[in-house]
């Protein structure tokens, strides 16, 4: 996949088949899009064109640092090569772009940069300033500067429409199950493992304590998962913490630590991968660390049983 961060540099192609959107999670209903578009590029030859925005726009016009994503931009990109996108484009998304008409977006940046043969949108896609441009919009620059306009219905699952929100929601909420059928795929941290205190060690459980690196990543309900770590090419079972550990320290920053079952090497420094499976209980304080070393034994042979199903 080859990945432009400036669309003027972008080297056009024939037969570009192009879809526009932030894709947070490159969830089900974006995948239906990416998928059309790799598709209809193939059937006429031409080569699949994804336009992004960086920073998320949500980012730039609401000034909320509090918002998180499900998706970092590297792991957004992964998974877009991995469904097989010929071309991304990321456009710098600032307050001056946000200011651009609709028509003026689709005309000196999509037609002038990739002449697109097709467009290909979800049902419910806005774009431009104030979000004024939608499917119509699409359909009548199409005609005027000479592209082909297609949507996607709107995906669901068991009668639950898909989208980032729900996804956020049911990810704060511990409802992994629900998210990653929403999602496709499982939910994951990539990060480089650093130093922690030593505490899961003296225990007998040393973890993994992985340090992200993108404040805006969204980060699940505290508590204990089910997970599968991914290294060096061969993915492990986990258990994996997400909390404050309130039984050993008051106060302390939330942290995210994972205990590799059956496995020796030393990982400090090294990028791994959590995939997050299934939630198994709330973080809480327990009255001593006994007491917490009896909870996580039990949290291990659980988490055992239920890998061990989808292994």
């Amino acid at each position: 996949m080859k990945i432009y961060y400036d669309i003027n540099s972008f080297k056009q192609v024939s037969n570009a088949v192009v879809t526009i959107g932030t894709f947070d999670g490159v969830h089900l209903g974006h995948q239906e899009i990416l998928k059309k578009i790799v598709f209809r590029a193939k059937e006429t030859g031409g080569e699949s064109v994804v336009v992004t925005f960086y920073p998320h726009p949500r980012q730039v016009l609401n000034n909320d640092s509090n918002i998180r994503f499900i998706s970092t931009q590297e792991e957004k990109i992964q998974h877009l090569e991995a469904l097989g996108i010929d071309n991304l484009i990321i456009i710098n998304f600032t307050k001056e772009f946000a200011g651009i008409s609709s028509e003026n977006f689709i005309k000196n940046y999509i037609v002038k940069n990739i002449h697109p043969a097709v467009l290909i949108t979800g049902y419910d896609h806005h774009f431009g300033n104030n979000r004024q441009g939608d499917f119509d919009m699409l359909n009548e620059l199409g005609k005027q500067y000479h592209f082909k306009v297609e949507k996607i219905e709107e995906q669901d699952i068991e009668n639950v429409a898909i989208s980032s929100t729900k996804i956020r929601h049911f990810l704060k909420n511990g409802d992994i199950l629900h998210a990653n059928k929403l999602l496709g795929h499982q939910f994951s941290y990539t990060g480089k493992v650093v130093h922690g205190q030593g505490v899961g060690h003296k225990m007998g459980y040393p973890t993994a304590n992985i340090e992200v690196g993108d404040e805006f990543k969204l980060i699940e309900k505290p508590g204990v998962y089910a997970t599968f770590v991914d290294f060096d090419g061969k993915s492990y079972p986990a258990m994996t913490y997400i909390g404050t550990r309130p039984t050993l320290h008051d106060n302390r920053p939330q942290s995210i630590e994972t205990y590799i079952i059956s496995f020796d090497k030393n990982l400090y420094n090294e990028k791994i991968k959590i995939r997050f499976v299934d939630f198994v209980r709330d973080d809480k304080k327990f009255d001593n660390f006994e007491a917490l070393k009896r909870q996580i034994d039990n949290d291990k042979q659980t988490i055992i049983n239920i890998l061990n199903k989808i292994l």
